[in-house]
């Protein structure tokens, strides 16, 4: 029986497959870092800024759950995680990138590098680290684009408000021309 609560993977002949947490979170990781630059432009900024804020929100949603979950003294490890998260969205309210930004980006991708991955990697089932990984590609493509402050951090109720919110961000992005994806750059 899992300790993160997720429904079973569907049968693919009898093997387990599939990106797990990690590995999504990961390439999520280097994206965002290859968007931090000195001289970066209005465009890559609104994109680096929707990468992000769909980053956080589906780590929100289903990697902190797991910490706790899975990780002795993961409420510890959780909550601590949800405050430099916090710090960082405050960042990214900003007109355009600060050193602070940056160092804080690079902070969040070496914590979770660092110590979230291992102890997922250590105290979770790979079938359920796969599942982690649907749940988060599926959450950040219907998360937010831009930062929230006032928004849940934790389940059920970011599962339910992220996704509106993203509705609306979503919107205003099309009425106002605003790039979101790096592909679009």
């Amino acid at each position: 029986m899992s300790d993160v609560n997720l429904p079973p993977l569907p049968p693919v002949g009898g093997t387990t497959s599939g990106r797990n947490v990690v590995d999504v979170l990961n390439e999520q990781h280097r994206q965002i870092l290859s968007l931090l630059s000195e001289d970066i432009s209005d465009k890559e900024h609104s994109v680096l800024i929707a990468t992000l804020s769909r980053h956080l929100s589906a780590e929100e949603q289903y990697l902190y759950p797991a910490i706790r979950a899975a990780v002795p003294d993961g409420d510890r490890i959780a909550d601590r995680e949800l405050a430099e998260d916090r710090e960082l969205l405050q960042l990214m309210t900003a007109k355009s990138p600060s050193a602070d930004l940056v160092a804080a980006v690079r902070r969040h991708v070496e914590a979770d590098a660092s110590e979230l991955f291992p102890l997922l990697d250590r105290m979770v089932p790979v079938e359920d680290m796969i599942r982690l990984g649907n749940r988060v590609e599926m959450a950040q493509e219907a998360a937010p684009t831009r930062p929230h402050l006032s928004t849940p951090v934790t389940p059920p109720w970011n599962k339910v408000i992220d996704p509106l919110v993203g509705v609306i961000d979503k919107l205003r992005d099309v009425a106002t021309s605003r790039t979101t994806y790096a592909r679009d750059l």
